[in-house]
């Protein structure tokens, strides 16, 4: 079994396998674990999947991760206010967390990306890992899949998962065939300018408006902030939107000058303390990007999971989660599969059933939730093509139970009917 990519869904599939005793090899293009990005959190469905595939994950979570700041705000998800001048505190839907979103038995948490990895691959034995291995070429046969790298090398492995990211190797390999123009992610007419700063330095500029995660709104202009590192740190996003397109082919980021950055959040709209934290931030564009359409996440012995197969933006918070419903689906598949006798090179028919099958489960799953996403991301620049900028509309599309499918799933339900399909499969093959 071969896995490409190091990331939240990568980690999370190597950890299911080495758990349930399947042989398998990482592969990482960088020099070693790397974590790019800082906030990060997981919903209910996240911590049900991590809780599955490995049970000593969430103890060492919970001490890394920290929540809003008031006992009458650890329900929270996000609280809506304005990015124009005053944040729209004088207004009637605001105050008191009015205008938050949230549920009952939803405990908001996040985390620094960089110790949630740490504790991720902890849980991995280092042998398993191969680092510096670009792949530039898959080839399948009928009894294997044959990787080969940059650096001149090849490997064999009896099923491929790829979890290499939004601008993912493996994602072409499987959809260039028959979907050519699903393989690249898709400009979603935004970018942001990302900063953490210590908590100190935000209370300088935001004062208590940091204790709860917020969603500021504005007219192709808007903001996303929340605490993490125990409370030590502050994460913000400052978003704009973007009629001229996305000009960089093969980056998702482009470097800007100072003055560029600062002039995209110029002029009236822009609460003056937005530009004061964007002084704290690198000048840095990072795109917006997702794969809106996707027809199938296998082909034959390979599969996508996480960014590679359903990059989502940001504004649910869902794609790290989502990447863990993958992993564990996926795993549930292939521990299926190696209870056969036979030889994994023998097995082509029974692991292309399997991976139907995982794509039959998690695909309608993962794709509503980007596109979920994508909505949300249209009422955040208040271009959502029914509640336009009205707040009164726009709330009670995130506070009345929008999130409920998404963050109460039973994802081991899907993994037991992934391998009930599978079965089945098997049986008509028979017959």
């Amino acid at each position: 079994m071969g896995t490409l990519g190091a990331g939240i869904g990568g980690l999370a599939l190597a950890i299911g396998l080495h758990n349930k005793g399947i042989s398998f090899t990482l592969y990482e293009e960088a020099k070693g674990y790397s974590a790019v990005g800082a906030g990060i959190g997981f919903a209910p469905n996240g911590l049900r999947a991590i809780d599955l595939i490995e049970p000593r994950f969430r103890p060492r979570y919970e001490k890394i991760c920290i929540g809003n700041k008031g006992a009458d705000a650890q329900n929270v998800f996000f609280e809506g206010l304005l990015l124009e001048e005053g944040l729209g505190q004088d207004q009637p839907w605001s105050g008191n967390l009015k205008s938050a979103w949230g549920h009952p038995n939803f405990d908001r948490k996040s985390a620094h990306r960089k110790t949630l990895l740490d504790i991720m691959t902890s849980f991995i034995p280092i042998e398993k890992v191969k680092f510096s291995k670009r792949l530039t070429k898959i080839e399948q046969h009928p009894d294997k899949v044959v990787l080969t790298f940059a650096d001149g090398e090849s490997a064999e492995a009896s099923i491929l998962a790829g979890a290499d990211g939004i601008k993912s190797t493996v994602r072409s390999h499987v959809l260039s065939p028959l979907h050519p123009e699903q393989v690249a992610p898709v400009y979603a007419g935004a970018y942001c300018y990302r900063g953490v700063i210590p908590m100190s330095e935000a209370e300088e500029i935001l004062g208590d408006l940091t204790d709860v995660a917020k969603f500021y709104f504005g007219y192709k202009r808007s903001a996303v902030t929340y605490r993490i590192t125990g409370g030590e740190e502050f994460n913000f996003l400052l978003c704009k939107a973007d009629d001229d397109g996305w000009k960089l082919k093969d980056a998702v980021t482009e470097r800007v000058s100072h003055e560029a950055m600062m002039a995209d959040f110029e002029g009236k709209g822009v609460d003056e303390r937005f530009r004061r934290l964007l002084t704290k931030s690198s000048p840095i564009r990072w795109g917006f990007f997702h794969h809106l359409h996707t027809s199938t996440y296998y082909r034959g012995r390979v599969a996508l999971l996480g960014d590679s197969a359903h990059a989502s933006l940001p504004f649910q918070a869902a794609g790290a989660a989502q990447g863990l419903e993958d992993a564990w689906v996926l795993c549930s598949v292939i521990a299926e599969l190696a209870k056969s006798p036979r030889s994994a090179a023998s097995l082509g028919p029974e692991i292309s059933a399997a991976l139907a099958a995982y794509d039959s489960v998690r695909r309608p799953r993962a794709q509503f939730q980007l596109e979920q996403a994508a909505e949300v991301g249209r009422m955040l620049f208040f271009q959502h093509e029914e509640a336009g900028a009205n707040m009164d509309k726009i709330l009670p599309k995130l506070q009345q139970g929008r999130f409920n499918w998404l963050w109460f799933h039973d994802i081991n339900t899907d993994a037991q009917k992934a391998v009930a399909q599978m079965k089945e499969a098997k049986l008509r093959a028979q017959i």
